[in-house]
């Protein structure tokens, strides 16, 4: 198999905001596109909201009337399953439950001819046990759109443990065909994105639950200081609380609860309380008329210290020496003694150092402030820290007036391992690199689905490049340390990588 000729009838089965968006998708890469959906009239009624979407498209100026009117010629609905019997490839887009979908294609096979490629959009479910019911279990793969269809373009390519390498190779080339980026992977849970993902959402939410800080100051730090576009609670509140936390409880719940994906309490009790979000006018924050978001933790104007002192090699951080003497303050390099520990002096003698998985007050080497990972420190408007409990208000007011000479907004949080920035990533990266040794997917793959599904600023994979597999793995053996829950515990991959890098270098 190849991808499926244009000519070739797509079906789509399930016709809510999924269904409808993977058949405008099909329709305007040329295909004959048949809609079927159990619920009377459902059909018909996606066929008209399809039409009015190409209007708007060619209002929009990306269709021509030409174009519109030929694509309307090619879609229609059809009250039976019988209807879809020509359809070389049928995806099924309806409610996730298990034995609903395995009936429908129970159904399909009796219907469709031996050639027809059949595809779930399963998110959450095992595409596996999807096609265990079936007698052909070879010709079913996963095609996991993202929502909404037509915009975004990545599409998960799912293979069963059943699943025929030509199937997945069909549908693979058939959604390159169609203008979007496929990837292959696995049948694991949450395939790439919603597997690798996870931690985004958790290290936030379990910050919250710490009261670290507030959901306000957490998603701006996460968006100015690491790059991401959207910070996980207003992405949740976005989502959907309900669909998100059902996510990661599948998840879990597949992984035999492990504990790196255990659900959060706190969003728990916003979904038992029916605040899921935007549409429910309700979530971590107000979507009503009149209601504004709250506004996130940022320190006052202090004024910056006329001297400091670079100690040592400040690793990912390494750019702050020149940007401290670019804003004008006096840099004074200590290059004789050898530190363990990169660390900007402060006048009276306080360190500031980049958090790596520990908490300030735990560090007996000084008087110690954390700072967090930025995904640049040069263009990155908020930088979070994390002051020692011994820390004076001097001080404290130093390292503030440090960054805001810097340009940088501050944000002051509590002193709890990791941080915000630095325990996300870090998680990121393990999880990402032991998806790509456990074969859920290659690791070209892997980033591409993380910077095009959740539009992460860099993939985990290219961002443990840049920081080094050994930092990663420092990160997450002070958090370890701080959290012995066997959550934190690097991975074996990781962990060889990182050895084989520290070896790399000292050779």
């Amino acid at each position: 198999m190849t991808a499926i000729d244009r000519t070739g009838t797509v079906a789509v089965v399930g016709t809510g905001t999924m269904g409808q968006g993977i058949a405008q998708v099909a329709l305007l890469a040329g295909h004959p596109v048949r809609l079927y959906d159990v619920a009377p009239g459902r059909a018909g009624t996606a066929v008209d909201a399809i039409a009015v979407r190409l209007d708007r498209l060619v209002e929009k100026g990306r269709l021509t009337a030409e174009e519109r009117d030929a694509a309307r010629g090619r879609l229609g609905a059809v009250t039976e399953l019988g209807g879809l019997a020509d359809a070389r490839l049928v995806v099924e887009a309806i409610l996730e439950e298990l034995g609903a979908k395995q009936q429908l294609f129970t159904a399909l096979e009796s219907v469709v001819s031996e050639d027809c490629l059949l595809a779930t959009n399963t998110s959450s479910l095992s595409v596996t046990a999807v096609g265990g019911a079936l007698s052909r279990p070879g010709r079913l793969v996963g095609l996991h759109f993202f929502n909404p269809a037509p915009l975004l373009p990545l599409v998960e390519v799912v293979s069963g443990f059943a699943t025929d390498e030509a199937a997945a190779k069909c549908a693979h080339d058939t959604a390159a065909a169609w203008g979007k980026t496929p990837v292959r992977c696995a049948d694991t849970p949450g395939f790439i994105v919603n597997r690798v993902a996870r931690p985004f959402y958790a290290e936030a939410f379990r910050l919250y639950e710490e009261r670290a800080a507030d959901p306000a100051t957490i998603d701006a730090v996460l968006r100015e200081s690491g790059g991401f576009r959207m910070g996980p609670f207003e992405l949740t509140d976005l989502i959907g609380q309900d669909v998100n936390e059902a996510v990661t409880r599948s998840v879990w719940e597949s992984c035999f609860h492990d504990p790196r994906f255990t659900p959060s309490l706190a969003q728990r009790r916003l979904v038992e309380s029916g605040l899921h979000g935007r549409k429910s006018g309700r979530g971590w924050y107000a979507y009503g008329e009149g209601e504004s978001r709250p506004e996130p933790h940022t320190a006052e104007p202090r004024k910056a210290p006329a001297t400091v002192g670079v100690h040592g090699d400040l690793g990912p951080a390494a750019v702050l020496a020149e940007l401290i003497a670019e804003a004008g303050i006096e840099v004074t390099r200590d290059r004789t003694s050898f530190v363990s520990e990169g660390f900007i002096a402060l006048p009276g003698g306080t360190r500031l150092t980049l958090t790596d998985g520990s908490a300030a007050t735990t560090d007996l080497s000084g008087t110690h402030i954390r700072f967090d990972l930025a995904l640049d420190y040069r263009t990155a408007t908020r930088i979070a820290l994390a002051p020692s409990d011994l820390v004076s208000p001097e001080a404290l007011s130093d390292a503030i007036g440090l960054f805001q000479a810097l340009g940088k907004q501050v944000s002051v949080i509590d002193d709890v391992p990791g941080m915000i920035v630095a325990r996300t990533v870090a998680m990121l990266a393990d999880f990402a690199t032991e998806a790509v040794a456990r074969a859920v997917a290659g690791a070209e793959d892997v980033d591409t689905a993380m910077r095009l599904g959740v539009n992460y600023p860099r993939g985990p994979l290219e961002w443990a490049d840049e920081l080094g597999a050994g930092w990663v793995r420092r990160v997450l053996w002070g958090l370890d340390d701080a959290y012995p829950t066997g959550r934190y515990v690097p991975s074996q991959p990781l962990l060889r990588r990182a050895t084989a890098e520290g070896k790399l270098f000292s050779s």
